[in-house]
């Protein structure tokens, strides 16, 4: 089968709901190419539901990861309701503790299916099987799940390790530290949760600090699954100081730019005040890529989903966690973190990202013009109200490396509200689905698909639900925005 290509080809019709996008087993987007469908996906509704030939890996099962559920419930006679595979006992056995404290009397068993641990839970533990998959993770990948189900075949353990040995020396040189303080992890959420295991340890019983409109499993980790976590959206420095001083907080999280509203807070000045309280910053800069920004500085640990413009191909599930060399617990991480990390980044999925990431710098640095010239044309459309792009906050400029830019990703707000974003959304002729970073353009109405359950919430905070978000790939500019310009005019 030719692959289809989806520079030229998009998946943006209703006839394409529920592509994977890309053409791969392992793609972590999936086609929801009408604003109808995006509702449909939210509520659940079987005929879209059985559409989906891909999934966001972390929002449900990979297919090819359901399977291998589906035979653990198959092998467990007890009991048939959820089972979810995780990559070794130790994450397995995590995320069945994390059942059992929430629904300490429902069943929970875990069985092992061609080398994989299943979490098999009944439905009253399901809920809490679902939140330790999503938030943290540490689920199987689909590369793990297609060679335990002998679809391809095993690289050798040499191979995997040469891999990662790769990436962690690309990333050192991105980074500018020492290979020893970077870790590869499953996933980025995965590497945020080996962060709080560390700070767990290092500082027991502390809720976190977070600030800044945050992405919602960013936001949902520390509050559902550890010692929880207070919001502070937009807090001048008397707000922090107090709240800092009245909280004592395990760490303090930040977004670099947020998601999807694309500002930085005054890293400098948070890091000065948390510092000073002895209290770690903790950064995610996955939108803002450490290609264009330094964070090291001024954080002490910095994690990112590798899956995004680091591989930009969207079918790798990977993250890394990176320790500042100035950081004051340098030494107390570097011990800490290899000891409490659940799960190293599988082999097959280390091979495809060290391939997909050997022109991540050059292609990072034409998504940031591509987006940029986009950002520039729909600033000065009637039809666009409003838009969001890190070129607009000084705080960014302030952490951007020479020569870099601001990253491929941009929200906007049209006039006419949320008809007219509709009307666009079902008209623009790009494929439309979650994530972001790939090398072909995403656009999705972003709070539709992460806040669903809570859009007034949302909308309190300042991100309304007529939000479309874009993640701007390696089209040829000029043609990109005839398809935007096209879908401006309905």
């Amino acid at each position: 089968m030719i692959e289809r290509n989806l520079l030229k080809d998009p998946c943006c019709e209703a006839l394409d709901l529920g592509q994977a996008i890309p053409q791969s087993p392992h793609a972590v987007s999936v086609a929801l190419p009408r604003w109808e469908d995006v509702l449909a996906y939210e509520e659940k509704d079987p005929a879209c539901l059985n559409a989906l030939q891909s999934i966001y890996p972390r929002f449900g099962l990979n297919p090819l990861v359901k399977e291998i559920a589906e035979m653990a419930n198959e092998l467990n006679s007890e009991i048939r309701n959820s089972a979810w595979p995780y990559p070794n006992i130790k994450t397995a056995q995590k995320a069945q503790e994390f059942c059992q404290r929430i629904q300490a009397q429902s069943y929970t068993i875990i069985k092992e299916v061609s080398g994989l641990q299943c979490l098999i839970v009944d439905a009253q533990a399901t809920p809490a099987a679902k939140a330790f998959w999503q938030h943290t993770g540490l689920g199987a990948s689909s590369r793990q799940a297609s060679i335990a189900l002998n679809k391809e075949s095993s690289p050798s353990i040499n191979a995997g390790e040469q891999a990662r040995k790769a990436i962690r020396s690309r990333l050192s040189k991105i980074y500018g530290c020492e290979k020893d303080l970077i870790q590869l992890h499953p996933s980025g959420m995965a590497a945020l949760t080996t962060a709080l295991e560390a700070l767990k340890k290092l500082k027991p019983k502390k809720s976190i600090l977070q600030l800044g409109f945050p992405y919602v499993d960013v936001l949902k980790l520390p509050q559902v699954i550890y010692e929880g976590s207070e919001l502070l959206l937009n807090p001048d420095a008397t707000k922090l100081i107090n709240q800092l001083n009245k909280q004592k907080p395990a760490a303090l999280i930040v977004e670099l730019p947020s998601n999807p509203m694309l500002q930085c807070l005054d890293l400098p000045l948070i890091s000065k005040l948390a510092h000073d309280r002895g209290i770690p910053v903790i950064a995610d800069d996955t939108i803002g890529s450490a290609i264009n920004i330094d964070p090291l500085p001024y954080a002490d640990l910095v994690f990112t989903s590798l899956t995004k413009s680091f591989a930009g191909r969207g079918d790798i599930l990977a993250g890394s966690l990176v320790i500042s060399p100035t950081s004051a617990w340098r030494e107390a991480f570097k011990e800490l973190i290899p000891r409490v990390s659940s799960a190293d980044l599988f082999g097959a999925d280390a091979i495809a990202l060290q391939e997909a990431s050997k022109d991540v710098t050059d292609r990072i640095h034409q998504l940031n013009k591509s987006c940029l010239e986009l950002k520039l044309r729909l600033e000065n459309h009637p039809n666009v109200s409003r838009v969001l792009h890190p070129e607009l906050c000084p705080n960014f400029k302030s952490l951007m490396k020479p020569k870099s830019g601001f990253g491929c990703l941009l929200s906007f707000e049209l006039n006419g509200g949320l008809a007219k974003a509709k009307r666009f959304y079902n008209s623009l002729k790009v494929c439309k689905g979650p994530s972001l970073g790939t090398n072909f353009t995403l656009a999705c109405p972003y709070v539709l698909l992460a806040h669903y359950n809570e859009l007034g919430w949302a909308s309190r905070c300042g991100v309304p639900t007529e939000l479309i978000r874009v993640s701007v790939g390696l089209e040829e500019p000029k043609e990109l925005w005839e398809r935007f310009e096209k879908a401006l005019k309905n």
